[in-house]
């Protein structure tokens, strides 16, 4: 499940050319879908006829009745749950990436062929995250809002996994919950609402963030880092798909 925006119908087709192009992963099967709301702005009309006529050509997006800004992806992101929940009843684990990531879905379908079956969500686990009271930070909260200075543990946003058990739990959580608009943060504030910790992955270097310049091995050992470029996706993917070096 990929959240992204509307406009940026260059990070979908890397995706569709690069990751999102896996369909059978180690005798499983694999879907991509990317996750949008309505555009807002100039030429918002003939913006959301280009996306009709992408979802007509490759049957791979969800978009829900909300404007697609960054304040509003805790919606974005409980849309993503009301629809696996209701629309995956057979599917055994979901993973939210940000369209900005490399992913190597035959890392992490091995790291899921060994995983818990239930109450399972895992990622890049942050704990102890203090609560930014700065208010020209991108991630400002007042304290009238969240009045803890510490956040509980989450996963963060960039990619989690998750069983298909967590997202009607969750929804049933955000009834009692009330919103912040960092949507990792406001999954775990549901998560412990619900009593059930985030679980760090089974080796601490496979979810990770920037990871500057790598080579060949270190894409082919983690399950997601984040990239600067559309194209810097295509070119690794590239690479990989080469004749090169044994990786140890």
């Amino acid at each position: 499940m990929v959240p992204v925006a509307p406009y940026n119908r260059e990070a979908r087709e890397a995706v569709r050319r690069t990751w999102g192009s896996e369909r059978q992963v180690l005798g499983r099967e694999v879907r991509l879908f990317f996750l949008l709301g309505l555009p807002s702005g100039e030429e918002t009309e003939q913006l959301q006829e280009k996306v009709l006529q992408e979802s007509k050509e490759h049957q791979d997006l969800l978009q829900s009745d909300f404007i697609d800004s960054y304040k509003n992806l805790t919606i974005k992101t409980m849309v993503m749950m009301e629809w696996l929940s209701s629309r995956c009843p057979n599917a055994s684990y979901a993973m939210k990436i940000d369209s900005d990531m490399f992913l190597n879905v035959n890392t992490l379908v091995n790291m899921l062929l060994h995983a818990p079956t239930q109450n399972y969500m895992t990622g890049l686990v942050a704990r102890w995250g203090a609560v930014l009271r700065d208010r020209n930070s991108k991630w400002y909260l007042p304290k009238e809002v969240f009045p803890e200075p510490v956040y509980p543990p989450y996963a963060l946003g960039l990619g989690y996994v998750f069983t298909l058990d967590l997202p009607r739990k969750l929804v049933e959580a955000s009834r009692h919950v009330k919103a912040v608009y960092i949507e990792d943060v406001y999954l775990g504030l549901c998560m412990r609402h619900l009593g059930i910790r985030p679980t760090d992955p089974p080796s601490g270097n496979l979810f990770q963030g920037y990871a500057g310049a790598q080579d060949r091995c270190h894409y082919m050992a983690v399950i997601t880092t984040i990239l600067d470029t559309p194209q810097e996706l295509l070119d690794i993917w590239r690479n990989l798909h080469q004749p090169g070096p044994v990786c140890y």
